[in-house]
């Protein structure tokens, strides 16, 4: 079964940087991957889940929403099945769960999703 696990989840103060993990577990998770998506989403309290950040799992191209365009960076490393979202210049409106997700490049369904990491940007 492969799995998303994510971690580097923290408290960070207003300003400050944090690079969250996402990474693939299962024995075939690299090929399992090869024609997906994986997307990054938060949730804050009291609001609806948002996408964040997506890249290609084997293919180029990025997509980031508006709100964090020109902080956040997403990008992958297929070697350790891993995907980042690097996120700088954070700001009290970040704090959330972080989520990652994969689906098949082209579709609307994520058929995996990881349990998800706290961050926490203080004022």
């Amino acid at each position: 079964q492969v799995q998303l696990v994510e971690s580097g989840g923290g408290l960070v103060q207003d300003g400050g940087s944090l690079r969250l993990s996402c990474t693939a577990s299962g024995r075939s998770a690299s090929n399992y991957f090869s024609n997906y998506v994986i997307s990054w989403f938060r949730r804050a309290p009291g609001k609806e889940r948002e996408i964040v950040a997506a890249v290609g799992w084997t293919h180029d191209g990025t997509y980031y929403a508006d709100p964090v365009k020109g902080r956040f960076s997403v990008s992958r490393d297929n070697d350790k099945k891993t995907v980042y979202l690097q996120m700088s210049n954070l700001k009290s409106e970040d704090t959330a769960v972080y989520y990652c997700a994969a689906k098949i490049r082209g579709s609307s369904e994520y058929k995996v999703w990881g349990q998800g990491t706290q961050v926490t940007v203080s004022s």
